[in-house]
Formats: structure tokens, sequence, C-alpha cells
């Protein structure tokens, strides 16, 4: 055993000194606001779903955009298509709102780590308020799944669910 260990102890230092210290993260030091992409920026200021939906979409209550480009699909009636509508645009309304206090949020911790003037207190503080607008993000693309049950039939969301490729 002892023979067993004095043979593989060279080889764990020879692949330990072969390690790569490279970080998935090298290349994004040059974003504006590190922690976000351009594409996340994008779509927070467009108001999209940033995948904050999943818990809604996932168990089958179908979100309001991909009604309306189903809308044929789901053979939804003059007054169901006005309604999901009026939900797509106050559900997008509030989320480029709650986007846009993200990205700000985001913006703002980035520039108090790349001034150094930041503290373990303050840093509550930023993200407080960067939670809070995901908080609110995720409310506006939730809340807006919710009001499809109300307005949708349930064939209609059997067949969402089914044209969306999620089995049961």
């Amino acid at each position: 055993m002892t023979a067993l260990i004095a043979i593989l102890m060279p080889l764990t230092a020879v692949a330990e000194s072969a390690h790569v210290h490279s970080s998935p993260y090298a290349g994004q030091e040059h974003r504006p606001i590190k922690s976000l992409s351009p594409e996340d920026i994008a779509e927070l200021e467009n108001g999209g779903g940033w995948g904050l939906a999943k818990a809604a979409e996932l168990n089958g209550i179908p979100g309001p955009s991909h009604v309306l480009k189903m809308k044929d699909d789901l053979d939804l009636t003059a007054e169901q298509e006005e309604e999901v509508t009026s939900i797509f645009e106050h559900m997008r309304s509030a989320a480029v709102s709650a986007g846009k206090g993200l990205i700000a949020g985001e913006r703002a911790l980035e520039t108090a780590f790349r001034e150094r003037s930041i503290d373990r207190d303050g840093l509550w503080e930023y993200l407080h308020r960067i939670e809070a607008s995901r908080a609110k993000l995720r409310y506006a693309h939730l809340a807006a799944h919710l009001e499809m049950v109300r307005v949708l039939s349930a064939a209609q969301i059997d067949r969402y669910n089914e044209l969306r490729g999620y089995s049961r």
C-alpha cells in the first residue's frame, strides 16, 4: 500500500500543477454591468420574461405572450384576444419598469464595486433594491400567467401545453 501511494503521489502533483485557473467569466470583465449580459439587458428593457415565470409555465399555466402567438391554434375568440392583449400590455409595462429598476440597481452595485465605495452594510442596501426589482419583475410575469386561467378554457389550456411540448 505504501508503495502504491509513493507511485501515485507524483501523478497527483503533476495533475495539480496542470490545473487551469482561468475563469468561466473571462471576457465578461469588459461588460458595462458585469452581472448582466447585453442580451439580459435587452430582454429586461423590453419586458421579457427572463425565465422568471417557469413556476407557472411548466405547471401548465399559459403566458399571454405565447397565447397571442398561438391565437389561431388556440381558436381564441375576438373577446379573448382583446383580453389577452390587454393582459400582455399591462404585464409588459410593469415588466419594463421593473426590468429598468433591476438594471439600475445592478449598475449602481457595479459602480460601487468599481469605485471601491461599498462596505458590507452598504452591500445589503444594494441587494435589497435589486431583489425588490426582481420580485416586481417576476410578479408581473407570474400574475399575467394567472390571468390566463380566467380567460382561456380548459381545452385551450390543454392545447397550449400540447403545442408548447409539455407532457402531463
